[in-house]
């Protein structure tokens, strides 16, 4: 039978797969050109204009690249352009966006403790916040600034770290520490599409005119291919940082968030460092140590006071009214306090278990209507949890899941479904 929570599940899962895909396409070409950029040597009888050479040995075959920091004499017929690695990472990443926290916004965009929000008013806020990255970072790229790169790095530092707090400030903590990864992607890739990829086209278009190229653009590509490599592994970070609640559930989520782009500067600076001069300064490793260490310490700051009586009291959105007010709700409202909430609240009583899993709370009615398409995929028709089943809910109660689910969206269940 036609389902449209499953369906739209396996579209999540697809677009998810394709947005890891591109992204390790884009990864893997931007690390792979930092590296061999850094490792050209200077030798003697170098083609005319070019910069440097590398020889490299790869699936049995031998590869002999020079570099040219403007351009060839001759332009070659066919060139291979890196571009929609780029593109496709962040298409496919917006496409995330939108199916998980537009579409779920009253689940994982927003939270009604920190600012009331309409759904739409949410979502204008995500959309319109990732273009702000930008339109600053461009601005101070172009202007006198740009002439002093760690002092624009610095600035671009700070922009994120205030981003970081006034995400922080309007939606849950999932979607503050994902947004900001996606207002960090939207420059990486807004640099590919806006400045390094035009101005690869002038100098084409130069040569083919018989026109010398001004090094110029190539010069300003390089710094912005530069600023990709240092934001991206803190970007990775923070899309994986969704599930683990220890990153986006505590009350320091912003600071650690931030903390993890001077992480990925001290990295990236020693494998960068490494690439051009054969070793890399090993006090980076100490002071990456280091900072986790503090990431670690900030995100056992408890953020719980424990208002139980306020969290019931709470009104229900029309979203949670409509599961509440379905038929068979009352039935799982007790299957899940039994059989799911001694791990998701916030103060698991399940030994082992100190946080609740990807900081989802299933203490009250609110919070169990809320979390209706989640228990109904997790518990009803798949059986992912309990893991392993380790609180022996039974299979007339995933029926009863179901049942509910399917009641509140106005569809019935199959008899394959009982």
């Amino acid at each position: 039978m036609y389902d449209v929570a499953i369906f739209w599940e396996w579209i999540a899962f697809a677009v998810r797969w394709l947005h890891v895909v591109t992204a390790i396409a884009w990864i893997g070409s931007s690390f792979y050109f930092i590296a061999l950029d850094l490792g050209l040597k200077k030798v003697p009888h170098l083609p005319p204009g070019a910069h440097g050479e590398e020889w490299q040995v790869h699936g049995g075959g031998f590869y002999h690249i020079n570099k040219f920091l403007v351009a060839p004499e001759n332009m070659p017929e066919h060139l291979v352009w890196f571009k929609w690695e780029s593109y496709a990472t962040w298409l496919s990443g917006a496409a995330m966006l939108m199916i998980v926290y537009w579409v779920g916004a009253e689940l994982y965009l927003i939270d009604l403790a920190k600012i009331e929000l309409t759904t739409w008013q949410a979502i204008a806020i995500s959309a319109g916040s990732l273009t702000v990255g930008w339109i600053l970072y461009d601005f101070l790229c172009k202007s006198k600034l740009g002439e002093t790169p760690t002092v624009l790095m610095v600035l671009l530092f700070l922009i994120l770290v205030g981003m970081s707090w006034g995400y922080n400030q309007i939606f849950t903590g999932r979607a503050a520490l994902l947004h900001l990864g996606a207002f960090t992607a939207t420059i990486m890739t807004a640099n590919v599409f806006f400045i390094i990829m035009p101005n690869q086209r002038i100098v084409v278009a130069d040569l083919q005119a018989g026109r010398t190229p001004d090094a110029k653009y190539g010069k300003i590509a390089k710094l912005r291919s530069t600023h990709n490599n240092y934001l991206t592994l803190p970007v990775v970070f923070l899309m994986l940082s969704n599930h683990y609640p220890l990153a986006f559930a505590t009350q320091y989520s912003w600071i650690i968030a931030s903390l993890i782009f001077l992480t990925g500067v001290t990295i990236r600076h020693y494998f960068n460092t490494k690439h051009a001069t054969g070793t890399g300064p090993h006090w980076t490793w100490a002071a990456t140590f280091i900072m986790m260490f503090i990431i670690a310490w900030l995100s056992m700051a408890n953020t719980w006071d424990g208002d139980y009586d306020a969290l019931e009291n709470q009104s229900m959105t029309p979203h949670q009214q409509k599961f509440a007010d379905a038929a068979g709700f009352d039935d799982v409202h007790d299957i899940i306090l039994g059989r799911c909430s001694m791990c998701h609240a916030r103060e698991p009583v399940y030994e082992g278990v100190y946080w609740a899993p990807k900081a989802v709370y299933l203490e009250t009615a609110n919070e169990i209507a809320g979390a209706a398409k989640e228990i109904y995929i997790q518990a009803g028709v798949t059986h992912a949890m309990p893991p392993a089943n380790i609180t022996e809910l039974p299979e007339e109660d995933r029926v009863k899941i179901v049942k509910w689910y399917r009641a509140a969206n106005g569809t019935q269940v199959s008899q394959a479904g009982q």
